[in-house]
């Protein structure tokens, strides 16, 4: 294969993690995040995220990996801290904020404003955070690989 009849990759749709209880596992991330719940089945749901989405599928249990993780950007990370600790929910040791679910699944927050990640103006406009102002340090990373234009 060439380098022009690859596929790019452009995204992420949607991530699937294992959760031991479904109802449970709802519970758990509704009292950190808002969310609206697309689907509900016995053994899979549905959590939306604007246009990406995280499916929960109910599994017999594994144990927590160290390095397996998988990032969230929300639209403030200190507001995060505020629920996870309503919630009880440790924070982990080490760089950023970092948590694991019930099940060991273990979770990375980052600020939608620190990052790279951007939502489509009508995607961000849907979520109500099209007033999200990205920091200097995202939208120089953005500028340096041509994804927006210099002002």
């Amino acid at each position: 294969m060439t380098a022009s009849s690859k596929p790019r990759l452009i995204g992420i749709n949607h991530i699937a993690i294992e959760v031991g209880d479904i109802g449970e596992a709802l519970d758990f991330y509704g009292s950190i995040f808002e969310f609206t719940l697309r689907n509900r089945f016995e053994r899979m749901a549905w959590i939306d995220m604007g246009d990406q989405f995280i499916a929960l599928s109910a599994t017999s249990s594994r144990p927590a990996d160290d390095d397996r993780h998988f990032g969230l950007a929300v639209d403030s990370k200190e507001a995060t801290q505020q629920a996870m600790a309503a919630a009880g929910v440790e924070a982990l040791p080490g760089r950023g904020l970092r948590f694991r679910d019930p099940w060991g699944n273990q979770i990375e927050i980052v600020d939608y404003r620190e990052v790279q990640f951007t939502k489509a103006a009508g995607v961000a406009r849907g979520m109500g955070i099209d007033g999200l102002e990205k920091s200097a340090d995202a939208t120089e990373e953005l500028r340096g690989k041509g994804l927006i234009a210099d002002d």
